[in-house]
């Protein structure tokens, strides 16, 4: 059965926003942690040279980017999601009659579907609590479960993604070793 248009243009559009995600975070570290290296190892003797003593790299430029690395990753299950580039073990695979493959992969999507909207669920909880108890990041002092957030995020993008899939199989990215 054919998925409607607005099934695979919102796939395609979500898509893009986790991909935009994942690359503003990990733009984001590889720009915060080189300035910290240039600032502390260029920058750094050339104002002790000048007799100066004070810090030259990026404040807590590790902290930071440790959060952009939750709000990247945790953006990569929907993307890996959504092209089909996640691991699948290959165990049982030919135990059922190949006729039977097609209602089994949509049985299993969501099955799938499900169990990952339950660990969604638990993740917000996880967040909730964070939110409830006021944690903060050491050095920054800044509230967590913002960066948390991606974590259920992650998640509950991944489980409507199978979800998709189970309802229109025709969503459904080729498995990796049919994509070349």
């Amino acid at each position: 059965m054919g998925a409607p248009r607005w099934a695979h243009s919102f796939a395609a559009n979500w898509h893009t926003v986790e991909c935009w995600v994942a690359v503003a975070a990990f733009t984001f570290i590889a720009v915060i942690l080189l300035l910290d290296v240039l600032g502390r190892e260029l920058l750094g003797p050339i104002v002790r040279l000048m007799g100066m003593k004070q810090a030259t790299g990026i404040f807590a430029a590790q902290k930071m980017s440790v959060f952009a690395l939750v709000i990247g990753s945790f953006a990569g299950i929907g993307i890996a999601t959504a092209t089909g580039a996640h691991l699948v073990p290959r165990v049982a695979f030919n135990l059922v009659p190949e006729r039977w493959g097609p209602t089994l992969d949509r049985l299993a999507d969501l099955i799938t579907g499900v169990f990952l909207l339950i660990v969604a669920y638990y993740g917000f909880r996880f967040v909730q609590s964070s939110m409830a108890t006021d944690l903060r990041a050491p050095v920054l002092n800044w509230s967590v479960w913002p960066f948390q957030l991606a974590i259920p995020l992650g998640f509950a993008s991944a489980a409507v993604r199978y979800l998709l899939f189970s309802a229109w199989p025709g969503l459904k990215p080729l498995p990796p070793e049919f994509q070349e």
